[in-house]
């Protein structure tokens, strides 16, 4: 079937399920989602179980969009006179080519309302399709320039999404149309290990069917000896007949060499979660910069990690997401580092279930809640193993925080200076979440500590995604109405004669 004749098929099929008088004009695969373009999006918004309903039945991610757009300075008045003032809006942006209004608020949730009640008043009021984000408490230049450059190239991504639209939902040689749920009659399934196994490092694996090629992970190796993945084998050459790479995670063995992919020709998308978007991209130009200081040969400029961002789609936890013909994808939190996710494959009509761990954490950390391990239905793992050796025995945490408060206590108390080194993303937060209790309760002394390098600025994208966090901390900021991250006694070293009045000052700790 033609993808013209399916997207007809479609429309004939939302048409009998809206109420009368709902007139749909146009329907289109958009990346992932299936966009309804209506006259009245307003009756969409009366109709609150509308969407779920035909999302259920067709089995599509479904976005409505409207064809007739109010004026948007009159539309951004009735925003805010919709929405309490106690969310907090900073900015109310109009993409005219899409039909959606960014909202930026400090508090998104009360912007949505319960059950999205207020999201539906805004778009009776103006037919605009609102999305929200949040305000970081920390201004983050990384998720501002994201959001900048994302708006920048709206038309861009418009012709990107429905291109990729119209991959995902082509049509499968050998699949009989008159019944999709039948079995093809070549059915397989294999993983190509391009990096990664019996080393740290250079994660890369391929996920093939008769139909698909779905590359996950594209990272370096950490010791910079044969850093690269084998990209050049003849399953994965050439790239551009990939259908999507999936990102599980920010650390760079993980998404240095993403960008990469597009200097060598991949044209397709990638998935992964909002926070692994942004903190990718912030560590991606790090990786540079290092490199270019280094003096070793830089293996792909700053315009690869803007393609990148160009060609990102993000995706929440549980949402179950079309990446390819026959492939649908969900990530589940792997309670690693902030927006870590288990990415899992459900393969053709019941074939087969993949899921690939990335790292992830089986434990309740500070930062994260413990890695999900309840599938609905799982055949094969491909289980992260660094550390998972028969004598990799880590101390409780509680042990290891008491030893830590046990040093900075003792360094404090004759004058020194504790240096703690850090990852910048996740093993920092972790340490910052540690002191802050610890001065808070009494267990170290009160104490300035110095943030150096990147940490406050990933930090800044932690408190941009909150609702990745743990339970615990969630509570306390949403709920207590106190961000550890925002306490008194971090400052961050943001010049070079700030950094020698630490080195030359009086007692300190230093991430």
């Amino acid at each position: 079937m033609l993808i013209e004749d399916r997207l007809k098929e479609l429309r004939d099929k939302i048409n009998e399920r809206v109420p009368q008088g709902i007139k749909v004009t146009e329907v289109e695969f958009e990346g992932p989602e299936l966009v309804i373009y209506t006259d009245d999006p307003k009756r969409f918004a009366d109709e609150a179980d509308l969407i779920r309903v035909l999302a259920r039945d067709l089995r599509k991610r479904i976005v409505v969009r409207p064809t007739i757009l109010e004026d948007p300075e009159k539309a951004a008045n009735e925003i805010r006179s919709v929405v309490p003032e106690s969310s907090g809006i900073t900015d109310i942006f109009f993409d005219a080519d899409t039909g959606e209004v960014l909202i930026e608020a400090e508090k998104p949730g009360v912007v949505i309302g319960k059950n999205g009640i207020t999201l539906r008043e805004i778009t009776k009021h103006i037919g605009w399709t609102p999305k929200v984000v949040r305000t970081p408490p920390i201004e983050s230049s990384t998720v501002k320039q994201v959001r900048q450059y994302l708006r920048s190239v709206n038309e861009e991504r418009k012709i990107f999404l429905r291109t990729i639209g119209r991959r995902i939902h082509r049509d499968i040689p050998g699949r009989d149309e008159t019944n999709k749920d039948a079995p093809r009659k070549d059915q397989w399934v294999r993983v190509t290990t391009l990096g990664c196994c019996r080393e740290v490092g250079r994660a890369a694996f391929l996920l093939t069917t008769p139909d698909s090629r779905i590359l996950i992970d594209c990272g370096e190796k950490p010791d910079n000896s044969n850093g690269t993945p084998y990209l050049y084998v003849p399953e994965i050459h050439p790239l551009a007949q990939i259908d999507a790479v999936v990102l599980t995670h920010a650390h760079l063995d993980h998404c240095a060499l993403i960008p990469l992919l597009y200097k060598y020709g991949y044209e397709g998308p990638v998935y992964s979660t909002p926070p692994t978007r942004d903190l990718s991209a912030m560590l991606q130009l790090d990786y540079l910069d290092v490199i270019n200081k280094e003096d070793r040969k830089i293996p792909y400029s700053s315009n690869e990690v803007k393609t990148y961002i160009r060609h990102s789609i993000t995706l929440n936890y549980g949402n179950v997401t079309d990446i390819a013909p026959d492939v649908k994808l969900t990530f589940h939190n792997a309670g690693h580092i902030l927006g870590s996710a288990i990415a899992h494959f459900h393969i053709g009509e019941g074939l087969y279930n993949i899921a690939f761990t990335g790292d992830f954490n089986y434990s309740k950390s500070r930062l994260f809640n413990s890695a999900i391990n309840q599938f609905p239905r799982l055949e094969a793992l491909f289980m992260e193993s660094t550390y998972g050796g028969s004598n990799d025995f880590q101390p409780a945490r509680s042990d290891a925080e008491l030893k830590l408060y046990e040093t900075i206590t003792n360094v404090l108390s004759r004058g020194g200076k504790v240096i703690i080194p850090a990852f910048a993303v996740g093993r920092s937060q972790e340490v910052m979440l540690a002191l802050e209790e610890g001065i808070r309760l009494g267990k170290i002394p009160q104490v300035k500590i110095y943030l150096d390098g990147m940490i406050r600025e990933a930090t800044a994208i932690h408190t941009t995604y909150p609702e990745y966090l743990n339970n615990d901390l969630r509570n306390l900021i949403f709920r207590e109405g106190m961000n550890p991250f925002l306490a008194e006694c971090f400052q961050q070293v943001d010049s070079s004669d700030l950094r020698d009045k630490v080195i030359n000052g009086d007692p300190c700790v230093i991430i």
